[in-house]
């Protein structure tokens, strides 16, 4: 984890799984740690399905089960399909039913 720096934020991922390092600007007065500037982000990336549970836990330095647990502090649901996902596999369930 990087040092804090009141001026700079950084997050910094694994280079082995071919991830970027970005650094944030990000107003003092936000008081927001590296932590939860990461776990902003990768919830917010997780919640619009575009990183999936493992990448999103990585992407903050936590387990997959923890990163789960504080999925509902930033009010993103742990499953979150379409409602027509949904629908759809309701009736692939009706048309192959024994």
């Amino acid at each position: 984890m990087q040092p804090e720096n009141p001026e700079h934020n950084f997050i910094s991922l694994n280079k082995e799984s071919k991830m970027k390092t970005i650094q944030l600007n990000i107003p003092d007065s936000l008081d927001l740690n590296d932590r939860e500037a990461k776990m902003l982000l990768a919830s917010r990336l997780y919640e619009q399905g575009k990183l999936t549970l493992g990448q999103a836990a990585e992407l903050v330095g936590l387990s997959k089960g923890t990163f789960m647990e504080l999925l509902a502090d930033y009010n993103v649901p742990l499953i979150n399909h379409p409602a027509n996902d949904l629908d759809n596999d309701i009736q692939n369930a009706k048309d192959y039913s024994i």
